[in-house]
Parts: structure tokens; C-alpha cells; sequence
């Protein structure tokens, strides 16, 4: 009888997953189908690039999985039935049945946090919302960035970098890079500085209008263009069918990657919330490869009739560009934690890219991973 593995999902999370099964399991008569709203891979660590106007690499999906046996299913998952172990699409075969699944949904941006934002702000999830967004800074003189993580970071500076007329304000509701240490944040604020970009911290938005920003202090700031980058989200698709989620609807997941409640399904990427000590995983392809890789793993194991192997990752760094020639790369513990240790200037842009470049090879070539 042949094993059937479907994965839904092929950002790098999901795309890993597939290839490293397919490649554990060739000539065990499993068969892989992987699941995907779009027939490209998207880079969604460049997504600010292609917002400022830059051309990225077209990564056709069909072209990444060239010769490894994975049927690849271009539709929308619409429903999950655990009792019956099958998939429901919005397209050809509009239902897929499976003996093992992988969840790796990945996440959208939140739209619904606060009053306006679906109307009034554009994102940077997607590559069609970063076209979106590219084509209105095509004829803007003011953008105003909401979010002082890393998207919104990397979004401000680019925008500031590729379109020097433009004005630039990045509004964060805390401390701009507020998991980085005191040096990474200081090198940050030198580059806000030099870019020109207009810096409010500590400054929480409770309203968008269609020209501009209701603050919770209750002043008003203008706003032509309004990027949101203050928040992410995962489907509803885990919790409505009743698979173990945690109060932000990311599915619960053991050691092994699989569902607390659905030991057949396995969880990873930003839909999943890993245990590591309480704490759940970083949205970031940084741990969505790798739990990709794992997760692999694990289904040839189980399928193969081994126990699943634990899943193991540590957190090294986070890099964040700031444009094309500057950067901060934020050496942390295992633990996600920031160490003093940073790399700033030409060398960490240098390092991000490298480290970008170096993703999509793994795409192509999903070998072992080592923590």
C-alpha cells in the first residue's frame, strides 16, 4: 500500500519538508503531494526589496522540484478533516487524502488589531501585496512604516536607500529592534540618522484613517502611504478542525514536530509553535528551513517504522538589512537571546546576502541538517 504525505505549503518551512521526504523515501512507494496556493517560491526575506523596486529571482516551484517524484497541486486549502484524513482545495482535485500531513501554512500579516488597517494600509506578506505596495511608492513623496520589528526595519531602510526623495517615517508602538541588544540598536538609530528617517518609538497607533494616523495619545499624524508591519498571523485552518493550537492559533507540536493532538499530522513554520522551554519558535525562515528539514526526517522515519526523531535547532543570529550596503547581524544564545556580539556595516549586508543566497540552494538541495 503506498504511504500518502501531503504538505501543505511551500514556503521554506513546507518546501524543505517535501523534498527532504521525498528524497528519505525514494523507492519506498511513498508518494509526496505538496500543496500551494502559487506555482513560485517566494522569497518572502526579500520582499521588501521587490516593494522598493527591485527585481528578484523567479523561482518557479516546478523548476525546485525537478526530478525528485513530488506532485505538485497549485490550489487553496479551504478545510481540513483529521476524521477522515483528508484536505479540501479550491481547485483540481479539490480533495487530497493523506496517511501522514504537514502543516506548514506559514502566516499573513494582522490586519484586524487595529480599526483601519485592512483599509487603509498595504503589507508585505505576500509578493502580490509587495507588488501592491511598490506600485504605489512608484508615485509617492511619503511613506510611514508601522512596526519596529524586523519587516518594518528592513522596509524603511530600503525604501530610504532605493528612493532617496522620499520621505521616511518608521512608528513603532515599543522600542524600534527591542529583542536586540543595546549596540545592534544603537548602530540602527546611526543608520535612521543618516537616512533621514523619521523615528517615533514608544508610540502606539489606536486608529487609521485615509490620510493619516490616530495615535493613542490622541494626536493626529498625517500619512500618505501607511505600510503595517506591526503583527502576523497564522490560518484559522488548524484550530477549525479541531487540531491543538495556542491562543494565536499555531498548532501544538511535540518534540518530533507532531500535533499534540493529531500524532499523524505534523506542524512547522511560522503555523506551528514549537516547544522549546515555553517559548515558541520565531517566525523566521531561520528556524522554518531547519523545522522543514526536521520534519522530513521525521515522516520517513515514521514511516519506515522508526520512532520519529526529536527535533533539534538553536538560534545563532538574527540579520537585518538596512538597505543594500548596511546591515546588523545580532549574535544571540540558543535561546534567541542577544549576546553583545554584533556585525554591522558592509560585512553583515554582505553576510545577510550570502546567507539569502545560500537559502535557496538549501531549497534546491534540502540535505541533512545539524544542529
Amino acid at each position: 500500500m503506498t504511504d500518502r504525505i501531503v504538505v501543505l505549503g511551500a514556503g521554506y518551512a513546507g518546501l524543505g519538508a517535501a523534498k527532504r521526504a521525498a528524497r528519505r523515501l525514494r523507492g519506498a512507494g511513498a508518494r509526496v503531494t505538496l500543496v500551494n496556493a502559487a506555482d513560485r517560491f517566494v522569497e518572502r526575506i526579500r520582499l521588501h526589496q521587490l516593494a522598493a523596486g527591485q527585481r528578484l529571482p523567479d523561482l518557479p516551484l516546478a523548476g525546485l522540484l525537478d526530478g525528485i517524484g513530488i506532485e505538485l497541486v497549485v490550489a487553496r486549502v479551504t478545510g481540513i478533516d483529521p476524521g477522515s484524513r483528508t484536505v479540501r482545495l479550491d481547485a483540481s482535485p479539490y480533495a487530497l487524502s493523506y496517511d501522514v500531513l504537514v502543516y506548514a501554512l506559514g502566516s499573513a500579516a494582522e490586519l484586524d488589531s487595529v480599526p483601519g488597517v485592512r483599509e487603509h494600509a498595504y503589507t508585505l506578506a505576500t509578493a502580490d501585496e509587495a507588488v501592491r505596495l511598490g506600485a504605489r511608492l512608484a508615485g509617492a513623496g511619503e511613506v510611514t512604516v508601522i512596526g519596529g520589528g524586523l519587516t518594518g526595519i528592513e522596509a524603511a531602510t530600503e525604501f530610504a536607500f532605493t528612493r532617496p526623495g522620499l520621505r521616511v517615517s518608521l512608528v513603532s508602538g515599543g522600542l524600534i529592534g527591542e529583542g536586540l541588544s543595546a549596540r545592534a540598536r544603537r548602530h540602527l538609530h546611526r543608520a535612521f540618522r543618516r537616512m533621514g528617517i523619521a523615528v517615533r518609538e514608544r508610540t502606539p497607533v489606536a486608529k487609521l484613517g485615509p490620510n493619516g494616523l490616530l495615535l493613542a495619545n490622541g494626536d493626529e499624524l498625517p500619512a500618505e502611504t501607511v505600510v503595517w508591519a506591526a503583527g502576523f498571523r497564522v490560518p484559522g485552518l488548524a484550530a477549525a478542525a479541531g487540531l491543538a493550537t495556542d491562543r494565536h492559533g499555531r498548532m501544538l507540536v511535540d518534540r518530533s514536530l507532531r500535533s499534540v493532538s493529531h500524532p499523524e499530522v505534523f506542524g512547522i513554520g511560522d503555523a506551528a509553535a514549537a516547544d522549546r522551554s515555553g517559548r515558541a519558535t520565531r517566525m523566521a525562515c531561520q528556524t522554518g528551513l531547519p523545522m522543514g528539514i526536521c520534519a522530513g526526517d521525521a515522516v520517513a522515519d515514521l514511516l519506515s517504522g522508526r520512532e520519529p526523531r526529536r527535533a533539534r535547532f538553536r538560534y545563532v543570529w538574527q540579520n537585518i538589512s538596512l538597505g543594500r550596503h548596511d546591515g546588523v547581524t545580532q549574535f544571540t544564545r540558543p535561546d534567541d537571546s542577544p549576546l553583545d556580539a554584533v556585525l554591522t556595516g558592509r560585512t553583515s549586508a554582505a553576510f545577510k546576502e550570502r546567507i539569502a543566497r545560500g537559502t535557496v540552494w538549501a531549497m534546491r538541495h534540502p540535505g541533512p541538517y545539524r544542529p
